[in-house]
């Protein structure tokens, strides 16, 4: 593991980036302990305070995880799927509202990416996975439901679908379409969508998973889809009427 002392990049972060890239490379592999603080300072020719920042910046990613006590120290941490889709959604999130992107384009984006679980979901689909959809469904009719929940149960509805497609990769890369798209599209359509068209949307949605039907499940995606273009087309079109 090295860096260039003569770079412009901060110290700290290269040798992040070696010792990143030595887990990537399997030159360290997962609960191996990194050398100590004292020992990479030597190494890297640096203070053990931007040793120490450079393992902060590890930890945050989930790549390591400290340990104290006698057998303490830093290890190569197993990073799951589970425990990158934070960082994934919000690194997702702050693309899309730092960046301009058009509704069209993410709307898109996360429908033909939701299309392509969908077959999947209708063969592999848990009890479970179709349990969570049937109580979003349920969730989302209840009358006194606020518009910001009904957004989460959309999410979760959504992720119940994705996730039972049995994939944890396309899970991972899903996370950001479902969990950060989705919101910022429901920001922008849901003063005017009818929840009852939404709820028998996902109904049949939910009835093509459970009868193994993937033909149906993406034509009811389909239909999900035209009615959010729909609807962020008026949204868009009101606000830019004459007042």
């Amino acid at each position: 593991m090295k860096i260039d002392p003569n770079s412009s990049a901060d110290l700290s972060a290269q040798i992040a980036k070696a010792i990143k890239d030595a887990i990537i490379n399997g030159d360290l592999i997962v609960d191996q302990r990194l050398p100590s603080e004292s020992e990479l300072s030597d190494q890297f020719a640096v203070s053990r305070p931007t040793v120490r920042e450079a393992l902060k910046r590890l930890a945050a990613q989930s790549l390591i995880r400290t340990q104290r006590g006698a057998t303490g120290g830093a290890f190569v941490n197993r990073l799951s799927f589970e425990e990158a889709y934070s960082h994934h959604v919000t690194t997702s999130t702050l693309l899309l509202s730092m960046n301009t992107v058009s509704f069209d384009t993410a709307c898109e984006a996360r429908y033909a990416l939701e299309r392509a679980c969908a077959p999947m979901s209708a063969q592999r689909r848990t009890p479970d996975h179709l349990a969570t959809m049937r109580a979003e469904i349920f969730r989302q009719s209840q009358p006194n439901l606020t518009d910001e929940a009904f957004c989460a149960s959309d999410v979760a509805f959504h992720r119940a679908l994705v996730d039972g497609a049995g994939n944890p990769v396309l899970s991972y890369q899903l996370a950001g379409s479902v969990e950060a798209m989705q919101p910022l599209m429901n920001m922008i359509t849901f003063s005017a969508r009818s929840r009852e068209e939404i709820i028998l949307l996902h109904s049949q949605i939910a009835d093509a998973i459970e009868a193994r039907d993937g033909i149906a499940a993406t034509r009811g995606l389909n239909e999900l889809e035209a009615e959010t273009r729909n609807l962020a087309a008026s949204v868009f079109a009101a606000r830019s009427a004459p007042q």
